[in-house]
């Protein structure tokens, strides 16, 4: 029949309501899952949208006392407890899984009424993995997306004049700050939403998730990583190039070079049933046969900032990074329907890095690769 399931939160925020629901609605609201039956508790001003999704009985606030209560002066916030309560009190809920994000003060009151909440991310990260064709649709827009923002940047460097280390487009010193205005009209026009996104040059590239800023130089590796949302299915994409105005450094194109064989290397092995770690440690295995340093040769309590510093991907859907990871943490077997980044990365502190990130579905005899894009390190 199911375990019984409770989320109390908007759409737009919460990747557990939006798979449930999915339909953006801004406020918060109530959904429930019991003996095999889904209930959507929520303002009058949604539930013509809830309706036609045709998927749970959709129940209006009115039907549980709303304008009653608004009458006896009860203030706001215990109004939405009180709602809820009648709500679960509606269903007969004795017991419900809950996300992590689950509003404590909707905790403490449901325990107090005596429902027993368990608290499973768990599962609610379970439940997303395989993704529905309406998302996959999502994701290939959002990935179209990205690849031609990820054009629109190679053109501004391809049109950047090299005068000493700057780079210079239209007489004025190209930046950050000038390719993101460029991929910001790149996202709009394909309705994909990029609320922040990667372009690391030098040093940055090299530092996490630094955004980038500042000038973008010649012989310098410059990390570009995007990830849009579809704006209709509200599902991400992933992607990263690594781009080299002028002449490449040797040990640069080295890097890139490893990358692109721990890349193919990964996707190769990826399918159904495959455990998730092993991906990780075939990319290991290349970096370190290279003399790279990784996460399973740094000492107990080390910070690693040079060679492969990271994990090897995750999953990405209605979150840019979700179940199941790919890295050393990595605990889950593939199953067909994931959508896992493989972002191979090698990198220097203080100097630069190389990243190449393809975005990838797990099918039971191996991966498509939902990314076309070409590798070359000069745009």
């Amino acid at each position: 029949m199911g375990e019984a399931v409770l989320i109390y939160a908007d759409s737009f925020r919460s990747a557990e309501m939006r798979h449930a629901v999915p339909l953006g609605v801004p406020d918060p609201f109530l959904y429930a899952e019991e003996n095999g039956s889904k209930h959507v508790f929520a303002s009058a001003m949604e539930a013509t949208r809830l309706r036609e999704l045709g998927i749970f009985d959709v129940h209006v606030h009115e039907e549980l006392g709303r304008d009653e209560l608004i009458e006896s002066g009860i203030d706001p916030r215990e109004l939405d407890a009180q709602l809820s309560l009648r709500a679960v009190g509606t269903l007969g809920l004795k017991q419900a899984s809950v996300p992590a994000n689950f509003p404590v003060w909707l905790a403490d009151r449901l325990r107090a009424d005596g429902v027993e909440l368990a608290v499973d991310q768990d599962l609610f990260d379970d439940r997303r993995r395989a993704k529905t064709e309406a998302q996959l649709a999502g994701m290939k827009r959002a990935q179209r997306a990205a690849e031609a923002a990820m054009d629109a940047c190679r053109a501004l460097l391809r049109r950047a004049e090299i005068r000493g280390d700057e780079l210079l487009l239209d007489g004025q010193q190209l930046t950050v700050e000038r390719v993101k205005a460029d991929l910001s009209v790149v996202f709009a026009a394909h309705d994909t939403t990029a609320d922040e996104y990667i372009v690391a040059p030098g040093a940055q590239g090299a530092v996490g998730h630094d955004m980038g800023s500042g000038p973008i130089r010649s012989g310098t590796p410059l990390v570009v990583d995007i990830f849009p949302r579809d704006n209709a299915s509200a599902v991400y994409t992933d992607m990263t190039r690594t781009f080299v105005v002028g002449d490449v450094p040797e040990d640069v194109r080295e890097w890139h070079r490893l990358c692109k064989e721990a890349l193919d290397a990964a996707i190769g092995m990826i399918r159904a049933g495959v455990e998730a770690r092993a991906a990780f440690d075939r990319t290991c295995d290349i970096f370190e046969a290279a003399g790279e340093p990784t996460q399973r040769t740094k000492q107990p309590g080390e910070t690693l900032g040079d060679g492969f510093f990271h994990g090897l991907g995750h999953g990405v859907g209605l979150e840019v990074h979700e179940a199941p990871s790919m890295g050393r943490l990595a605990n889950k077997t593939l199953v067909a329907g994931d959508v896992v980044t493989v972002e191979p990365g090698l990198y220097r502190a203080g100097y630069g890095g190389v990243r190449l990130e393809d975005i990838v579905l797990v099918t039971e005899t191996g991966a498509e690769n939902l990314t076309d894009y070409p590798y070359d390190l000069e745009p």
